[in-house]
């Protein structure tokens, strides 16, 4: 009642109509003003909606109906005009239901987006600092600013301590720490590490980083182009033909009969039912998948995509690092140097501590003693006897002890490890390449997307060597929010998707066509702003989405197809005058009924001949009647 009143006010119309009939004399009369004046009302409001559309450039099938409706209450058959209303209604009803559905699956807001900041009032001579929580709106420039452990720095500052490590990863997508020193700069929405860190304000939160990324999010929403849905492509000229064969009717028989009679079974509802119906079980089929998809307009533009943008961090690689390898001096094996630097680092929060930890495995660690941490170095720690230290090189190895060592590769980084004073070797950690990455950018060639683009904000060096070996067609480093928003918009191979996962990404999601968020450890910014989420840790399902959608809006086009094929031949037999307009609004019913038993197909998994066909289909772009040539692309 209160998410459908339409349907429902429909439903009530008709249950109190039957019951009036039975009134002796008057039943008949008063049923036939509840009804038409009920259907006029509708047929009114549908009016002034098509007009505001109209008037907005939008152009869709509400003309025939409205058209079916008054023409059946003109020549007194309120009853057939009131099964066109529940058509109409009910096919509105079932749009707004299969949007409402999916959009429930993501309910999470910019959770991550700083409400509240600790400022730091420094205490008198003798005295302590005193430290008070305040409101982030009510931070000024030059507050001096404490940023707890793992908490985000709330506005845009320098750093006031003499260094600090920061993760950044959710604005630039760099996966590793990123390290400042006194007076750097440091930007809202990095974490900090495992210590506690004072940062100077030189912005409030209104010009401050994260509150651009989240203003850019909106703005970039707002810009999207407007998509003609499905339907729409075949209003006009179905509109044409229904008016024409029933203008004609009416004009060779000189019955006005006739045109009512050809409107009710032109009424739309395999493009107003049909497809609605596939994309709900389009989106249900996703949502086996772990696919959210939001729309039912997201549905058909998934199937049209030409181009793919990749972000780096978190998306193609796992966005965490992993050890990559041990290198150790002649004195050392690699298993020593990781067991002691995982022994002593086993109860630090750091992430790379994690990392050493985790290659290790809690069976080799041994008991650790004495440990020492030096504030931005690294850590000392007594183990089975040794004096152990990891951290940084510069910490770690002197000049008169240097060994030598390999320079690092793009997107790795080291930690150091000495024993009794002496460098015992480096452990060199790196951001890995998702397993099945490569085969996700095989099958989306499969599938006859071939431009493919990687936009990322870590270096062009540490971003090629990610790209290349996957085949990906163009990087772009280096990159701000604001300069993916570009990037993406300067695309020319469209519609274009681009996949992401963290808050440096939720401007670029909204902005692309269709916006995929890896939203199992991904930001809720991401998954707020994209048109898709995909709720499990896997790549894999990009593709997936893509071929899915294909299928759903083969089986709408099929759907439309037979029910438009069968409303025709309706419509040139009440043409002749042999079908009554409640008879044609039956067999509109039952025509209706066929396309919608067909669209319920796009709810489950293909199978046989059909999954056979879906793949080699799927290599040539989206279904038929969306207007993409595979082979009439521009390549970046």
């Amino acid at each position: 009642m209160r998410r459908y009143p339409w349907v429902a006010a429909t439903i009530t119309v008709a249950i109190v109509g039957l019951a009036l009939q039975l009134i002796p004399d008057i039943g008949g009369t008063l049923t036939a003003w509840l009804v038409s004046l009920y259907c006029l009302t509708v047929a009114a409001v549908q009016a002034w909606g098509m007009i505001r559309e109209l008037m907005s450039g939008a152009v869709g099938l509400d003309i025939l109906a409205i058209t079916a409706i008054v023409s059946t209450v003109a020549i007194g058959d309120y009853w057939a005009s009131l099964v066109v209303v529940l058509m109409l209604t009910g096919g509105e009803a079932l749009e707004a239901y299969a949007n409402a559905r999916a959009r429930s699956e993501v309910s999470a807001l910019l959770d991550r987006t700083p409400r509240t900041a600790h400022r730091v009032t420094p205490a008198d001579t003798g005295g302590s600092d005193t430290v008070t929580e305040i409101d982030v709106n009510d931070v000024n420039v030059g507050d001096l600013l404490l940023v707890g452990p793992g908490e985000t720095v709330p506005v845009d500052g320098t750093l006031a301590d003499d260094e600090a490590e920061l993760d950044e990863s959710s604005l630039t997508g760099e996966s590793l720490p990123v390290s400042h020193v006194r007076g750097s700069a440091v930007l809202s929405g990095s974490v900090a590490g495992d210590r506690p860190i004072h940062v100077q304000a030189t912005a409030r939160a209104a010009d401050s980083q994260y509150q651009q990324i989240v203003a850019l999010v909106q703005s970039a929403s707002d810009s999207k182009a407007p998509f003609v849905r499905l339907a729409d492509r075949y209003s006009i000229p179905f509109t044409i033909v229904a008016f024409l064969i029933a203008g004609i009717a009416w004009w060779v028989s000189k019955d006005p009969t006739r045109f009512a009679e050809v409107l009710v079974v032109a009424t739309p509802c395999p493009l107003l039912i049909a497809a609605p119906v596939a994309f709900i079980g389009g989106m249900s089929r996703a949502a086996h998948e772990n696919i959210v998809v939001k729309s039912g307009g997201t549905l058909e533009q998934l199937a049209q995509i030409t181009s793919v943008a990749f972000d780096k961090t978190g998306t193609l690689t796992y966005g965490r690092p992993e050890v990559d390898h041990v290198e150790a001096s002649a004195a050392f094996s690699g298993s020593d140097i990781v067991r002691y630097a995982a022994s002593a680092e086993q109860s630090s929060p750091h992430v790379l501590a994690r990392a050493i930890t985790a290659h290790a495995g809690t069976a080799d660690l041994l008991p650790a003693s004495d440990v020492e941490e030096s504030s931005g170095n690294g850590v000392t720690a007594t183990v089975d006897g040794h004096r152990v230290q990891v951290g940084k090189q510069s910490w770690i190895v002197t000049d008169a002890t240097a060994p030598d060592v390999s320079a690092l590769e793009p997107g790795q980084m080291a930690v150091y490890v000495a024993v009794d004073g002496a460098p015992a070797g480096r452990i060199v950690l790196t951001d890995h390449v998702r397993d099945n990455a490569a085969d996700t950018l095989q099958r989306l060639r499969d599938l006859g997307i071939d431009h493919t683009v990687m936009l990322t904000g870590d270096a062009q060096a540490t971003a090629e060597h990610i790209a290349t070996p996957l085949g990906i067609t163009h990087v772009e480093a280096n990159l701000l929010p604001a300069d993916k928003v570009r990037a993406v918009s300067a695309i020319t191979d469209r519609p274009v998707m681009m996949v992401g996962d963290g808050v440096n990404d939720a401007p670029v999601l909204a902005a692309a066509d269709v916006g995929v968020a890896m939203g199992a450890k991904g930001s809720t910014a991401a998954s707020q702003s994209a048109d898709v989420v995909i709720m499990v840790d896997d790549l894999g399902r990009v593709p997936t989405s893509i071929t899915i959608s294909r299928r759903t809006v083969h089986i709408a086009l099929q759907s439309i197809g037979i029910g438009i094929s069968l409303s025709i031949i309706l419509m040139l037999i009440a043409a002749f005058g042999v079908i009554p307009a409640i008879i044609g609004a039956a067999l509109q019913e039952a025509v209706d009924l066929v396309s919608i038993l067909n669209s319920l197909r796009a709810a489950r998994a293909p199978r046989g001949k059909e999954q056979n066909k879906t793949r080699a289909a799927s290599t040539t772009g989206a279904a038929a009647g969306t207007g993409t040539d595979p082979t009439d692309r521009q390549h970046a």
